[in-house]
């Protein structure tokens, strides 16, 4: 991910730099010696015109046809101010205008409300802006709730919004640290599911295992339902989600 993340470290944007470089530099090698598509994240807080223009430049030239474009996050100490771009939307409309058609833009979308966004309301027009500006898919937040996507897209459709939606999918691996990460995106895991995996304790085989069976389930429900695809948050484990790719019966 072309990211700037917040840096808890205090090293600031030299830290930063050196991780966007590195990611810069791993992207271009899956494209060109690996022969793995590649499709970057390339987020506008912080970074100048000229900045973005010059990685899009790098990218056209490498071959990349795939963009993931965020806001990014804000580093730590900076306003909304950073950066001349400030939402999604303004870099969806500048990929379009420095590149034309070149990019296939897919852009994030929240079933369950982006945890700053001020209402539901608010977000869906958000989404709005994105798609109109330019996108031409998105991939949501991950969620373990079926029907929060199904009814996101029943309104965005209703808004005039057509793009492919991919749903997200978090493979449940470890429970503390699901429920941590869930709640600061605000994914909300169901009581029901919580309550489980809370009686599990620290048997690890069995909250996976678990988490294996309600993902492979609301993974058939999503797809019986008419989703374009699934987008699997690997973090890092490939096994999870190759199990629930598997008992999907899908092919790779």
């Amino acid at each position: 991910m072309t990211r700037k993340e917040s840096d808890p470290g205090g090293k600031g944007w030299s830290a930063a730099s050196d991780m966007r470089d590195r990611t810069i530099n791993t992207v271009l090698q899956l494209e060109s010696e690996i022969k793995v598509p590649a499709a970057p994240h390339l987020s506008c807080v912080g970074d100048s015109k000229a900045d973005l223009r010059s990685l899009l430049t790098q990218y056209k030239q490498a071959g990349i046809k795939r963009i993931v474009a965020l806001r990014g996050d804000l580093p730590s100490g900076m306003g909304m101010a950073s950066g001349e771009l400030r939402y999604a939307n303004d870099l969806v409309s500048f990929i379009r205008e420095e590149s034309g058609d070149h990019f296939h833009i897919e852009v994030a979308a929240y079933p369950e409300m982006h945890p700053q966004a001020r209402n539901f309301e608010d977000d869906l027009q958000n989404f709005v802006r994105k798609a109109n500006a330019g996108a031409d898919s998105a991939i949501t937040q991950y969620f373990f709730n079926a029907d929060s996507y199904f009814y996101f897209v029943e309104r965005v459709r209703a808004m005039g919004v057509n793009i492919p939606i991919v749903p997200g999918i978090m493979p449940i691996t470890n429970y503390s640290k699901l429920a941590r990460f869930s709640d600061a995106c605000g994914a909300e895991i169901p009581r029901w599911v919580r309550k489980q995996l809370e009686a599990y304790g620290d048997d690890v085989k069995s909250i996976q295992a678990f988490g294996e069976q309600v993902i492979t389930q609301m993974c058939e429900q999503l797809l019986q339902g008419g989703a374009p695809g699934l987008h699997f948050y690997t973090l890092n484990q490939t096994e999870p989600s190759l199990a629930i790719w598997n008992n999907l019966k899908l092919p790779r």
